[in-house]
């Protein structure tokens, strides 16, 4: 069954939804033992968060890039998710969306999360048909994700080692039944346009 070229596809429950980022140890390490991220953690920067997994891995090299050598899953209220939705504009010009380039311009400046569709991948890491959804924040945005909607910080690099080495060895049906399972997630009616292509 074919998926749609755009839908948020994430693992939640009822109140929360699983984020994933890649950061150098001396970030993600005292992040998943804390619970929180620490003071080295810029809440001045854009920062991304990828309900995709394996778009995180294709991201980070399965956790072997310099600087991403510690994946985390960082799981945050739905509400705070819905949030930056909400607030978010995407990260590129699209007429149908837009209109105008001013427009577009002038939304950019004043959204504090950002919304791109990159190919989702495969256990190989090559990219699928359809889209998955990548959401910068920055600004009020990126405050509100570290001091507000943060519930939980795990260290998931065991876990992508493990299923890296059975890709590897050629097992791509023992790899798949340890990816975390990721459902189509009920975009907000509200949303703006461009999370209902």
């Amino acid at each position: 069954m074919s998926l749609p070229k755009y839908q948020i596809r994430a693992q939640y429950t009822p109140t929360t939804l699983t984020v994933y980022q890649a950061y150098a140890p001396r970030i993600g390490e005292p992040a998943a033992r804390n619970g929180r991220f620490p003071g080295a953690w810029k809440r001045d920067r854009m920062t991304w968060i990828k309900p995709s997994f394996l778009w995180m891995m294709y991201r980070c090299g399965w956790g072997t890039k310099e600087g991403q050598e510690t994946v985390l899953a960082v799981e945050i209220t739905r509400e705070g998710f819905e949030w930056a939705l909400r607030h978010s504009c995407l990260s590129h010009f699209d007429g149908a969306v837009h209109g105008e380039q001013a427009d577009w311009k002038r939304e950019l400046r004043s959204s504090p999360a950002r919304v791109q569709w990159d190919p989702e991948r495969d256990l190989q890491l090559a990219p699928l048909p359809h889209r998955s959804l990548q959401l910068g924040l920055s600004g009020e945005a990126a405050h509100r994700y570290a001091d507000e909607w943060l519930v939980s910080v795990t260290d998931v690099t065991p876990l992508a080692r493990t299923i890296r080495a059975r890709v590897q060895q050629g097992d791509p049906v023992g790899a798949r039944t340890l990816l975390p399972t990721e459902t189509p997630y009920p975009t907000p009616a509200d949303a703006p346009a461009h999370l209902h292509p």
